[in-house]
């Protein structure tokens, strides 16, 4: 079904005016005791309004910030709602963070409240709040512990609903908040440096939301759409694509129940639309692909049939038989892999980090519908999405969202303007004039935009490594490669004012546990690094990747880390991007010896 969504002056009234029409439907979904269990819009209607009055009856008044620290879950949103909806501004924070983390976002956004989830959050988070001088009032969603709570007052967030009952409908006409208001701070994850709090309004996120109701409305179609929240609701992609997205096209959240339950989950769920990063889907490429070679000769064949008539087709070209085979494929292999994803997916939206177009194909070669979309937490934070209307083109990130203007400066970096850019950074004037100049958003992206429309990124701006000769080397790309090895899992190259790229490389411990099966070796991590018929292997797959690359983008020479990349080593962020400069402390020395 076409249409549009209406223009609302604010997030919160856009969430009411859903409730409203949906009633006792159900809207968020989350497991518990091995069934999921809903909470109606009513319900979530009448928690967000309590919670609240509950907030503006402490004192809590226009502006404040209150941080909200929490796994997804229906709790989330709810205090998300809530706080904006007592006129305060949400400060999302990863639950991953440190303490150290928590106190500069604290102290950063003087945030004066504190939403937390868990008494296990809560002990890494309590320290830096009563350290910092703003926070004097904590909610915890469950029985949160606190120990002694020194000068910091104490509250149940369940008893604070019940204590503070309005009709949410009454409560919903003062909302009078407009679109330039600030809704959220939302902190860069930061791939390098201290985080920066992004001032997103709500006109910022509204702009996203409107935009991308009108690619599923156009495109696909607009029913009843189900999503899968699994990517952190801190990060300004989950935040929008994940929750007011589908609050806007009155859809239902199911809650993950984690990276490891992810593949059981979406088969339960049968998800729609689903919101990933590219990291999520190079893993499951070479899962699925891992899983069909063990399946024999004909599997085998028909997945490079597949991927064969797919990247003919991703030319725009064909072959002969290539219909007869289609047919034969749509009867096979295709609908195994459509019920993996439950059967009724319409497209999987990726961001977050540039996809390896291969990636992109494959999964489009299966018959799922993949659509990379682009943007940065600074424009709340969609750019622009493929389309299938546009043309599909994996090395692509599509046209921009309606009312988005894009241009590419002399230098080639990306500039963006439109409602959807922020309005600044948190307490930082230079930081904001530097990525904000006459209206339009510096986004430190390298980019073109073909005939079409379409924007292609070749690169960040700040990531592009130049060698000892001038020359340009887009690390993403290489990474993109290596990781498509099923020996490789992780890595990163550097060669920045060096004659020739290196390499850290983290093997996949499904290859190296079969190669220390075939070859009788010990499978100790530590000592395979220093095994030379160990790091041959891995150099046939590095070399395979450099068949396909430039004399200046090829891998000399590489070592092996120490170990995976991870969100709790700071080796990645919590989108699972890699940290470049906490890599180069790491790994500096052993990689300058490679020179």
């Amino acid at each position: 079904m076409s249409r549009k969504l209406e223009r609302f002056d604010n997030l919160v009234s856009m969430f009411f005016t859903r409730a409203a029409e949906k009633g006792d439907a159900p809207f968020l979904w989350t497991k518990s005791g091995g069934e999921w269990q809903p909470t109606s819009w009513a319900e979530a209607a009448r928690q967000v309004a309590s919670l609240a009055t509950a907030l503006q009856k402490m004192g809590l008044k226009r502006g404040d910030r209150v941080m909200l620290v929490s796994e997804n879950r229906p709790e989330f949103c709810i205090s998300d709602l809530a706080i904006m909806a007592a006129g305060c501004i949400t400060v999302p924070t990863y639950t991953t963070n440190t303490e150290r983390d928590h106190q500069h976002i604290i102290e950063n956004s003087g945030a004066c409240a504190i939403i937390v989830s868990t008494t296990k959050l809560a002990k890494v988070l309590l320290p830096a709040a009563l350290r910092a001088s703003s926070a004097r009032i904590v909610i915890g969603i469950d029985d949160v512990r606190a120990g002694q709570p020194g000068s910091m007052d104490f509250h149940d967030f369940r008893a604070l609903i019940a204590e503070n009952a309005v009709d949410p409908q009454e409560f919903a006409k003062n909302v009078t908040f407009k679109r330039e208001d600030t809704a959220c701070i939302i902190y860069t994850s930061g791939t390098g440096g201290a985080p920066r709090g992004v001032m997103q309004h709500h006109g910022a996120i509204l702009h996203n939301v409107e935009g991308c109701c009108a690619v599923i409305s156009e495109d696909f179609g607009w029913d009843d759409e189900v999503f899968l929240s699994f990517l952190p609701l801190s990060h300004a992609y989950e935040h929008t694509g994940g929750q007011f997205f589908p609050i806007g096209l009155g859809a239902q959240i199911y809650y993950s129940e984690g990276l490891e339950k992810l593949a059981s989950n979406i088969e339960e769920v049968r998800p729609t639309l689903m919101v990933v990063v590219p990291r999520l889907f190079e893993v499951l490429r070479t899962r699925i692909v891992k899983q069909v070679e063990k399946q024999g000769k004909l599997a085998n064949f028909l997945l490079d049939r597949a991927m064969a008539i797919g990247g003919r087709r991703a030319t725009g070209s064909y072959a002969l038989g290539d219909g007869t085979m289609s047919l034969v494929l749509n009867a096979t292999i295709k609908p195994k892999l459509a019920k993996k994803f439950g059967g009724r997916i319409k497209a999987m939206v990726s961001g977050g980090a540039p996809l390896n177009p291969e990636v992109g194909i494959f999964f489009q070669s299966l018959g799922l519908t993949f659509l990379q979309g682009y943007g940065q937490t600074e424009s709340a934070p969609v750019i622009s999405c493929n389309r299938p209307r546009a043309g599909l083109k994996m090395d692509t990130v599509g046209p921009p969202l309606e009312g988005v203007e894009v241009k590419i400066a002399p230098d080639g970096e990306i500039l963006v303007r439109g409602e959807l850019v922020m309005h600044g950074y948190w307490r930082n004037d230079e930081e904001t004039a530097r990525v904000l100049k006459d209206g339009w958003l510096h986004t430190g992206d390298i980019g073109i935009i073909d005939e079409r429309g379409r924007i292609k990124i070749t690169d960040r701006k700040k990531d592009i490594i130049v060698n000892d000769k001038g020359d340009n080397v887009a690390p993403q790309k290489v990474e993109g490669m290596l990781t498509l090895q099923s020996e490789i899992v992780q890595a990163m190259i550097a060669g920045d004012k060096r004659p020739y790229m290196t390499a850290v490389i983290v093997p996949d411990p499904e290859w190296t546990q079969e190669w220390c099966a075939k070859n009788a070796e010990k499978c100790d991590f530590k000592s395979l690094a220093h095994n030379p018929d160990y790091k041959a292997a891995l150099g046939a797959a590095v070399e395979r990747v450099n068949k396909d690359l430039s004399v200046i983008e090829r891998i000399r020479k590489f070592i092996i880390a120490d170990g995976p990349f991870t969100i709790e080593n700071e080796q990645l962020t919590p989108s699972l991007k890699i940290r470049r400069h906490v890599l180069k402390q790491v790994y500096g020395e052993r990689l300058d010896a490679l020179y």
